[in-house]
């Protein structure tokens, strides 16, 4: 038979306590270590696609500055001013030859009172309308403002402004009254 006997002056303490509390928070601070190692992970692999990604827009926009520059050089040569001029000035042309200088008579027909006539009408297209500006002969006070009464009830013109007003004195030609006007027309 055995004994078991203590001869220690204090009683045994048992460190199992201890080590258990030990060994839970090493698994906690192992799990705490391989979640954070695996988030630093994915923070270092989305960085190097963003520097990536940033490092080819760079490039990009270095060529594409490259690009532009070449263009300008090009748009600024005198012979590709000269050919964007001639271009304009044709398309300028090609815009009077579709004026629709029929129906605008046609309107002044309606709108013309008896003793008033064009004198002279300059179209020019402005933007996305044409604009007018007009001499117009009138025999008298009243027959100017008939005509200007009709051309505000007019549908085809619009932004009427008078610029001017002077009265003929020629020989033979009983005062007759000049008006020059500025108008917005557009085609019904």
């Amino acid at each position: 038979m055995k004994l078991r006997l203590n001869l220690a002056t204090s009683p045994l303490e048992g460190n199992r306590r201890f080590a258990v509390g030990a060994a839970a928070a090493a698994v906690v601070g192992l799990a705490a270590l391989f979640l954070l190692a695996g988030r630093a992970y994915q923070v270092w692999r989305a960085e190097t696609v963003f520097r990536a990604e940033q490092a080819q827009i760079e490039t990009d926009m270095a060529r594409l500055r490259g690009e532009r520059r070449e263009l300008e050089q090009f748009f600024n040569r005198t012979e590709t001013v000269q050919r964007r001029d001639l271009a304009g000035f044709l398309n300028s042309l090609i815009a009077q030859r579709a004026f629709p200088w029929t129906r605008i008579f046609m309107d002044f027909e309606r709108s013309l009172p008896p003793g008033v006539r064009v004198v002279s009408i300059e179209p020019r297209l402005v933007d996305d309308y044409v604009q007018l500006r007009l001499t117009i002969g009138a025999a008298s006070d009243q027959g100017k403002l008939e005509f200007l009464r009709a051309l505000e009830g007019s549908k085809a013109f619009s932004r009427i402004e008078v610029q001017g007003e002077r009265r003929s004195d020629r020989p033979g030609e009983s005062g007759e009254i000049l008006l020059l006007l500025q108008a917005r027309y557009s085609a019904s």
